[in-house]
């Protein structure tokens, strides 16, 4: 087996090497060589990505950029669009919007003009770009990019696909967030036994089919259907991806969030501080995801009559998402009038 630091070093003796190559002989095709080197830093990326290692997982995805552009360019526009599409990636995941979005168009309308407007790249990049306007709350313009990467996904590549599943979650998701229930349930439903057939019960990506649909339920107040779903997705993602991960701390906060509502507070704040303090050692203090669980702190708080101990917390989530959401976001809106309220009811 080979370890991070042989492949790290294995990469950069690829890299001597090659440019060496070059340098005796400027006509020499070396570009099986130069995609495997992009795999190779693509593959470390994805590594560094899994673990939450966002920075070093940023700095392997710009290597192969680098490389795949200067070497690879038009000719093999799926390493490039690929660097691109992961870059955006890590970004959004760090709410890092505004450099998220510049990336995915360019991976894809580099797609597009290369590949088609029917292509299994093209649809990663439109799910891609769908994911960070989701994230912006620009719902209206997640959802036609979410709908034609569904589109090409059944076309090219069947139901029976887990990227088809992908985008049948993904859609639902948009669904949800303006109530229209009815259109998000099927979708919901439709990926996770996807997901349950072709990645099995113990994958990930199961875990969010379990997750997303659970707070669906609850945003209908259908709690006993929602929770034992939080509590599958939390034990799977516990199990899969270690006690301390993002993932983790987001089935922690929503778990809690149902406990919120159902006035089931000791729990809830147990929950909601476990959930903040994971967010806070991987995601750093100014992420996004941070400001939900401060939100349903507050809020905790607030209804327990502790409004002093409430209002700190809701100052705190407001500023972190006016710096990093914006002013108008969905998110930012509705905390603003979380906090007025509470000083109303004082």
């Amino acid at each position: 087996r080979f370890s991070i630091p042989h492949i790290h070093k294995a990469a950069d003796d690829m890299e001597k090497w090659l440019k060496n190559e070059n340098k005796k002989d400027k006509d020499k095709n070396l570009t099986a060589e130069y995609k495997n080197l992009v795999d190779i830093y693509i593959g470390l990326g994805r590594f560094y990505e899994g673990d939450s290692h966002y920075n070093l997982a940023e700095q392997e995805y710009y290597k192969g950029l680098s490389i795949a552009e200067q070497y690879l360019g038009d000719f093999h526009p799926s390493y490039v669009a690929s660097c691109l599409n992961n870059l955006g990636l890590v970004y959004n995941s760090q709410g890092q919007y505004e450099r998220a979005e510049p990336l995915l168009l360019q991976a894809l309308e580099s797609s597009k003009k290369l590949l088609g407007e029917e292509h299994p790249l093209v649809a990663q990049s439109l799910n891609n770009l769908g994911l960070v306007y989701n994230s912006q709350g620009r719902y209206e313009e997640a959802e036609p990019l979410y709908n034609q990467a569904l589109q090409i996904r059944h076309k090219l590549l069947g139901e029976e696909h887990p990227h088809t599943a992908t985008s049948f979650n993904n859609l639902a998701l948009v669904y949800s967030k303006p109530s229209r229930y009815a259109e998000a349930e099927p979708l919901y439903l439709q990926a996770l036994e996807l997901r349950k057939r072709l990645l099995g019960e113990n994958h990930p990506h199961t875990a969010t089919s379990l997750n997303n649909l659970a707070a669906l339920y609850e945003s209908q107040g259908r709690y006993l259907e929602a929770e034992p779903l939080y509590k599958q997705a939390l034990e799977s993602r516990k199990r899969l991806l270690g006690e301390n991960h993002p993932d983790v701390a987001t089935s922690l906060n929503n778990l809690a969030t149902l406990y919120l509502e159902q006035t089931r507070y000791t729990e809830a704040e147990a929950l909601l501080k476990q959930a903040s303090e994971l967010y806070k050692r991987f995601l750093g203090e100014e992420h996004p995801g941070l400001v939900i669980g401060l939100n349903n702190l507050a809020l905790l708080y607030k209804q327990q009559g502790r409004y002093e101990e409430s209002e700190p917390l809701y100052l705190q989530a407001l500023e972190i998402a006016e710096r990093n959401l914006g002013v108008n976001h969905p998110n930012t809106i509705t905390l603003r009038e979380n906090l007025q309220k509470l000083r109303d009811n004082r």
